[in-house]
C-alpha cells in the first residue's frame, strides 16, 4: 500500500498523536490520594518521631513510590500538553511541553528516590543498632 504525498504529513502526525497518548495515559491512572495525605502530615512533622527501624524503611519504600507518581503525572500532563500543542500546529510548543514533563518526572523521581534510599538506610542502621545492643546485653548475662 502506498500513501499518496497529500497524506504522509497527516498520517505522520496521527502516528505522533497515538504514540504521545500512548506514554501519557498510564500517568492519569495513579491516585491523588498521596496529596491528601501530604497536608496532615505537615501538622505532624511538628513533633519528634521515635520511630522504629522498621517504620522507618517502610516510609522509605512510601517516599520512593511517591516520587515515581508524581514524576508519571508531571510526564502525562508534559505529554498530553505536547500533544495537544503538535495537534494545533504548534511542534515547539510542543516539544517544550514534553521537555517541561520529562525535566518534572525526572526530578520528582529523583527526590522520592534519595529521601526513600536515606529512610532505608537509617532503618537499616537502627536495626544494626538494635542488634549491638542484644548481643552487648547477652554478653553482659553471661559473664
Amino acid at each position: 500500500m502506498k500513501l499518496e504525498s497529500s497524506l504522509k504529513p497527516e498520517f505522520m502526525m496521527i502516528c505522533c498523536l497515538a504514540l504521545v497518548l500512548a506514554f501519557a495515559l498510564p500517568g492519569f491512572g495513579q491516585s491523588n490520594a498521596d496529596q491528601e495525605s501530604t497536608s496532615s502530615q505537615k501538622g505532624d512533622q511538628g513533633r519528634k518521631n521515635n520511630n522504629g527501624p522498621g517504620h522507618e524503611m517502610g516510609q522509605g519504600g512510601i517516599d520512593i513510590g511517591r516520587g515515581a507518581a508524581r514524576g508519571s503525572l508531571d510526564l502525562g500532563k508534559g505529554v498530553v500538553g505536547g500533544a495537544g500543542n503538535l495537534v494545533t500546529g504548534h511542534p515547539i510548543d510542543a516539544g517544550v511541553s514534553v521537555g517541561k514533563g520529562a525535566a518534572g518526572f525526572g526530578k520528582n523521581v529523583g527526590v522520592g528516590v534519595v529521601k526513600g534510599t536515606y529512610k532505608i538506610g537509617k532503618g537499616i542502621g537502627g536495626e544494626f543498632k538494635k542488634l549491638g545492643k542484644k548481643s552487648s546485653k547477652n554478653n553482659e548475662k553471661t559473664s
